[in-house]
């Protein structure tokens, strides 16, 4: 089916951590247009993350005149918003935030996950989440006991996408989320499915602050930013949006970007008392699990920059260099962990090193460690025998890392590319308010078939052995 200019098209706002993505579907799912904008993390203390709500305002609305120009008139049907989990925005009554928003690296409520820890057995083991400090519960705590003014000015907690949305709706009620962001605060009932009165409790707020959890596809308000009066819908949460759009429905998705996210969807929500993976709902009425790991392609960036190469160079060290990289083991975790695979204190290395070693023997070292992380993240996933597993994000594109991963992970991968994935999975919530069915069109690569199992398996027990 073939879009005319005429025809609108639905529009959906990613809000990272590090930038802002715009991405226009059609309804044969195909993205006509894209725009985007770039802004960066205060830091003011070790540990902190935050960001000011106007400079993702401003982001937005300079991708938003971009996406105009490209789209050239073309209408727009509706807009749906994507975001980065955990955080917290402290608004009034109107959502205009009151303070920078804090994001998930931030450590600062690291000492207020106590509080989690003493729960009784049973509310704690109903949130069925690893504790981390940078999710909403923790920050709010840690608010309560260092700006009490401040929390006592604020009418409700945003999480970051809804703070965005509700500046783009004035005169609709800010106090909305999802479940899909929900779940991912420390503050969720999970097999409840609804706030936790005991995690609310233990971060010290009144639990009017929280939130109305809505269907991300309601139409919650207009927007005259793309033109017109654009319905906008609650929208979700990064990571399930860019489940939905891959359309994984079954087996493991693995998400390789600045970090690396594992998901299994489709599985049934229960206690844990102590988990080792998430347990987070996603864009419908389901829920995955997922396991995450911070350092992925921000170590092999790190790695590109000390080394002196572009990504074709660091990807070329995989011919360059065989599989073991001569003896020498990276591992990535070059600003710790969240469980699971590592802890907050592990960091990274590089050993085996002789005067042998190369630069290449270095480079594609680094590429393996990050393989051999995601094995083990996946094995927290109890993967099944020859599971295929799915592929995204930018870091598999490369054929030679797709080959590596089926490696090291001993099990048949497949890339399937999605352009603007949480973007376009936001667009698929915004088409659904209006009363439109959109799927996002893939580029499917096919399955790669392990190779070298025999030394796959040596490079991870070496790996293991390093860390």
């Amino acid at each position: 089916m073939t879009s005319r200019p005429s025809d609108p098209v639905v529009v959906g706002a990613d809000l990272g951590t590090s930038g802002l993505k715009l991405a226009a579907l059609d309804d044969a799912g195909a993205v006509v247009a894209e725009s985007e904008a770039a802004y960066g993390v205060d830091r003011p203390r070790p540990g902190w993350a935050q960001t000011d709500v106007a400079v993702w305002l401003r982001a937005l609305d300079d991708a938003a005149a971009e996406l105009g120009r490209r789209l050239a008139g073309r209408p727009v049907g509706a807009l749906g918003l994507s975001g980065q989990m955990h955080g917290a925005v402290l608004a009034d009554t109107t959502g205009a935030a009151l303070a920078p928003a804090l994001l998930w690296p931030d450590q600062r409520a690291a000492a207020e996950l106590r509080r989690w820890r003493e729960l009784p057995a049973g509310d704690r083991a109903a949130l069925a989440n690893p504790l981390a400090a940078g999710m909403t519960g923790p920050l709010l705590a840690w608010l309560t006991a260092h700006e009490p003014g401040l929390l006592a000015a604020a009418a409700t907690v945003l999480l970051p996408k809804d703070a965005v949305r509700a500046a783009l709706v004035p005169g609709a009620d800010p106090a909305v989320t999802d479940r899909s962001d929900a779940s991912a605060t420390l503050l969720w009932d999970v097999p409840g499915d609804r706030w936790s009165a005991a995690a609310t409790a233990a971060a010290g707020i009144d639990p009017g602050l929280l939130p109305a959890v809505r269907p991300g596809h309601e139409v919650v308000g207009t927007t005259g930013l793309l033109g017109g009066d654009t319905p906008v819908v609650v929208g979700g949460a990064d990571t399930p949006l860019a489940l939905l759009a891959a359309g994984t429905g079954t087996g493991v998705q693995v998400n390789l970007g600045s970090g690396a996210q594992l998901l299994r969807p489709g599985v049934h929500p229960a206690p844990a008392a102590d988990p080792v993976v998430h347990c987070f709902a996603d864009a419908g009425d389901g829920w995955y699990a997922m396991a995450a790991l911070q350092n992925a392609g921000t170590a092999w960036d790190w790695v590109r920059g000390v080394l002196g190469l572009d990504w074709a160079g660091l990807a070329g060290s995989l011919t360059a260099s065989p599989l073991g990289a001569g003896g020498v083991s990276f591992v990535p975790f070059l600003t710790g962990e969240r469980g699971g695979v590592a802890g907050p204190g592990a960091r990274g290395s590089w050993t085996g090193l002789s005067a042998d070693t190369t630069r290449a023997d270095l480079a594609r070292a680094a590429l393996e460690g990050v393989a051999c992380a995601v094995a083990v993240a996946l094995d927290l996933l109890a993967p099944v025998d020859g599971e295929l597993v799915v592929l995204t994000g930018g870091g598999a594109r490369e054929p030679a890392v797709q080959q590596l991963l089926a490696d090291v992970l001993g099990r048949p991968v497949q890339h399937v590319q999605v352009r603007s994935a949480s973007a376009a999975g936001a667009a698929v919530l915004a088409a659904r308010g209006v009363g439109r069915e959109l799927v996002p069109q893939r580029v499917v690569d096919p399955v790669v078939e392990p190779r070298q199992p025999a030394a796959a398996v040596a490079v991870r027990e070496r790996w293991a052995a390093a860390t």
